[in-house]
């Protein structure tokens, strides 16, 4: 076991590792604009990916919906619980910002997806997925409204112009209608959903670049709920609703990944501090080379 999770941390991190460094490397020689990096994320590549998964998915209705009701009470609970913590600390509006991104953005994919595979096999790497697809929901609808912070109405007319919410919907289409794409369109989405985690990842790195690496109090505890708190609340939650056996095991995993990439995208486009939300991806990504063995020990004992 032991040797199977350090495959699985050496496959999983190792790569996010050295693509990022190859973006500190060019942010240190070159002078790019990071707004046009990340709208070429949000508006071309994420669309893509999040098309891309939800038309190949294949669900079971039944542990689907248990783990869909798991996901929103858990997302909402946190939600519930940063909100109760900014007003607490009266935090800034970028700091406030910031913590919702870190705390509800978590490293499902290409770090969830292949560590639940290694550790928990097929069966596993079926549900970790229905968790990416409710996640890939959510950035598209509800984050957007939630981290632009100008009210309901204002939020909405934003996630409308978003083309990753309309990926979505045609991607959730394409899942229920049963077809197949032309293999052109097939083809272009693959290759621009490709994109998505290395440009992503990319920019981290120019980010980083641009970063004094200083992890200080704020870096810490957003590390501590994204790490600790999310997967304790998910443990709890999934329980209440009487999960068990796998279906907790992968939801607790999922709920315990490092901050995504993704996050500092979206706080770079809608607001909020980018220098924590790299310096709080950074610190939870080396920080769960450690909880996740600890979480995945626990839930299979």
């Amino acid at each position: 076991m032991e040797n199977e999770i350090l495959d699985v941390l050496i496959t999983a991190v190792l790569p996010i590792a050295l693509v990022a460094l190859v973006g500190f490397c060019v942010g240190r020689t070159s002078d790019l604009d990071m707004k046009t990096l990340s709208r070429v994320v949000i508006y071309a590549l994420l669309p893509a990916l999040v098309f891309t998964s939800l038309a190949s998915m294949t669900l079971s209705l039944s542990v689907a919906l248990s783990i869909v009701a798991t996901f929103l009470l858990h997302m909402t609970v946190l939600y519930l619980l940063v909100l109760a913590i900014s007003r607490g600390l009266q935090l800034s509006v970028d700091a406030h910002k910031s913590l919702l991104a870190t705390t509800l953005f978590a490293n499902v994919g290409n770090m969830g997806l292949p560590f639940v595979l290694f550790s928990l096999g097929p069966v596993g790497l079926e549900r970790a997925v229905v968790y990416l697809v409710c996640w890939s929901l959510m950035i598209a609808s509800v984050f957007p409204i939630m981290l632009k912070g100008t009210g309901i109405q204002a939020g909405l007319q934003l996630t409308l112009r978003l083309p990753v919410f309309w990926a979505a919907m045609a991607g959730l289409g394409l899942q229920l209608w049963g077809g197949d794409l032309p293999q052109a369109l097939d083809r272009g989405s693959q290759l621009l959903a490709g994109g998505a985690i290395p440009i992503a990842l990319l920019t981290l790195g120019i980010q980083l670049s641009k970063t004094q690496f200083v992890f200080g109090r704020y870096e810490f505890f957003g590390a501590v709920l994204r790490l600790v708190v999310s997967p304790l609340l998910a443990l709890g939650i999934g329980r209440g609703l009487g999960l068990s056996g796998l279906d907790l095991q992968v939801l607790v995993l999922q709920s315990a990944m490092p901050v995504a990439v993704n996050s500092l995208i979206w706080v770079t486009e809608l607001g909020g501090d980018t220098v924590r939300v790299a310096r709080t991806i950074v610190l939870s990504t080396l920080l769960s080379l450690g909880t996740l063995p600890g979480i995945l020990w626990l839930m299979t004992r």
